[in-house]
């Protein structure tokens, strides 16, 4: 049976007895990208705060999940919530034409200065407090070698860390330089960063996706998915994370009839407001189609650069979803997702559309919690037959 569940705001599929087993071990908790769309994890993250829940070891967030879970351990109900209602919705942060007109790009720096400032007041002194020796890690990735790298979210770099996860190429203006090292956006290597998790040990792992089990990438799969069971080995991960840059020439080999076809079909479709707009889900601009409109928005090419960045992302996100799928036998994965596609984007989302998913969250976030008492509750009373029955064993 396979050692994963799911959870969302209209039900929860988990094997809790087995669930119950894992549960002892250390515990992660991983925030996928998305966006705007985070604001679905803002809601199940504020749920695990009003219900007073933290059973984690470790965090990793990439992107706006690692400034949901900067609020969350700063324990500030509803910081993740107006980060994204009222600043990335403020024509300071994002202005589509301002963007196409005079390339005017996304402010991280203003939005991060805001919620330093009142009335927000990021309480970073709380925060690691609250985090003590445990540890919480943003994922970036390296511009030399596409692959993924991991830095604290609330250590001294905390603000160019938040910066560099959150960089899209195309979007944000620069790479962000980290201990003499370049780096962009996590989302390009590691959309969910759940693998470094299990890398570190983790035996429970918690995922909250900003995408439904129904959204999947536009991708040959036949060439991705493998046609017998997964057996995970962490040297065998390891080394397939961090050897991006060997590969590149093969895949641009394999994928180049796939690329040139999505670009066509992008090249055949009018370049318009609601094509930014579809820059959603925590894949890294997850279509082919939509790298080529944003370039062509601006008046740039469509590189090389974009390419291999492109690539890498699809495999590695494919990757993901095998592990989600397809779980180690030594750790157990419950993923908390929208039943249904949300309705906000990863830009230009409507605040009405943002405060529903909102909503969704909060409700798959209570679900969440009372799934894992009730495996705490099974996992008590295990222990309990345990002992009682011990005794007997030893007479």
């Amino acid at each position: 049976m396979k050692n994963s569940g799911t959870v969302s705001e209209l039900d929860t599929l988990v094997d809790i007895s087995r669930l119950s087993k894992f549960i002892g071990g250390k515990k992660a908790l991983v925030a996928q990208g998305g966006g705007q769309r985070g604001i679905f994890t803002a809601g199940v993250l504020d749920a695990f705060m009003l219900s007073n829940f933290d059973p984690f070891d470790e965090f990793y967030g990439t992107s706006a999940g690692a400034l949901n879970l900067s609020s969350f351990l700063c324990r500030q109900p509803e910081l993740g919530k107006s980060f994204i209602v009222d600043l990335t919705t403020d024509p300071r942060f994002f202005h589509l034409f301002s963007y196409i007109r005079r390339k005017q790009y996304m402010d991280l720096d203003w939005a991060l200065d805001r919620i330093c400032d009142f009335p927000y007041r990021l309480d970073m002194d709380m925060g690691r407090q609250v985090l003590g020796q445990r540890k919480a890690f943003a994922a970036v990735t390296s511009t030399r070698t596409l692959s993924d790298f991991y830095f604290p979210i609330l250590g001294p770099e905390w603000r160019e860390v938040l910066i560099a996860t959150c960089a899209i190429p195309g979007l944000y203006p620069r790479e962000v330089e980290l201990a003499n090292q370049n780096y962009i956006d996590g989302g390009v290597s590691a959309s969910i960063p759940v693998q470094e998790a299990w890398r570190r040990e983790a035996r429970f792992i918690g995922v909250i996706r900003t995408e439904s089990f129904s959204e999947e990438p536009d991708m040959p799969l036949e060439s991705v998915q493998p046609t017998e069971p997964v057996k995970w080995f962490r040297d065998s991960v390891n080394t397939i994370q961090t050897q991006w840059q060997s590969k590149l020439l093969q895949w641009k080999q394999d994928w180049n009839g796939f690329f040139n076809q999505q670009i066509e079909k992008a090249k055949q479709q009018k370049i318009e407001q609601k094509h930014l707009s579809t820059l959603n889900g925590g894949r890294w601009l997850f279509g082919a189609d939509d790298i080529y409109r944003l370039s062509h928005l601006i008046g740039d090419k469509f590189d090389s650069g974009l390419a291999d960045m492109l690539m890498v992302h699809y495999q590695t996100y494919s990757l993901t979803c095998d592990f989600l799928r397809n779980p180690p036998d030594d750790s157990f994965i419950v993923q908390v997702a929208p039943s249904e596609p949300l309705r906000s984007s990863s830009l230009l989302s409507n605040k009405d559309d943002l405060l529903h998913d909102y909503e969704l969250g909060l409700e798959a976030g209570y679900r969440f919690v009372r799934m894992y008492q009730i495996a705490e509750d099974v996992q008590a009373e295990r222990i309990k037959q345990h002992k009682s029955v011990q005794p007997d064993l030893d007479e």
